[in-house]
């Protein structure tokens, strides 16, 4: 009888062992299927926001009306640029002061876009104001400014900052 039981105890032991065996091996797919549910949404939430900025982006300023000002530096300036002030039609739109890491991404071809506006159809005027050092550490601060013409669609712009005996600060129109 003894030996009986003994059997049967351990025949229970090692169901019991399979069954939770098997439940953990349950338990880990639905958890990769829950981890996978969660980095599915997750896509899902970042495509959404995406879509929701361009879309906002187009409200805010329909391409009848928009004008952007786009920021670059040619990669031998020998004076280090701190800060860019940009005024359009007098009022200030736009200021940014540099980080080291800013500074390189431009020096290393990088183009900032600095503002996007509305504007209408006309002309128009852009002043900039920059201001840095010099390597023999004297300031630098030199403003340009730019008449531009605005027409229906978009209008875009750029800042492009060089080192030159006569201008700093040129203006291409992309």
């Amino acid at each position: 009888m003894f030996i009986l039981l003994r059997g049967f105890i351990l025949s229970l032991a090692i169901g019991m062992l399979s069954f939770t065996a098997a439940a953990e091996e349950a338990s880990k797919e639905q958890s990769k299927s829950l981890d996978e549910q969660i980095q599915d949404i997750k896509t899902e939430t970042l495509s959404i926001g995406t879509q929701m900025r361009l879309l906002e982006e187009k409200l805010l300023y329909p391409t009848s009306t928009q004008v952007a000002l786009y920021v670059s530096l040619d990669s031998a300036v020998k004076y280090r640029f701190d800060s860019i002030e940009i005024q359009l039609d007098g009022d200030l739109v736009a200021q940014n002061v540099y980080t080291v890491r800013e500074l390189e991404a431009l020096k290393k071809g990088g183009v900032q876009r600095i503002y996007t506006g509305n504007s209408t159809v006309g002309d128009h005027g852009l002043k900039v104001l920059i201001r840095g050092k010099a390597k023999d550490g004297s300031d630098v601060r030199e403003t340009e400014s730019f008449k531009f013409s605005k027409d229906e669609g978009p209008r875009v712009l750029e800042i492009h900052l060089v080192d030159s005996d006569a201008h700093r600060i040129t203006f291409r129109d992309w």
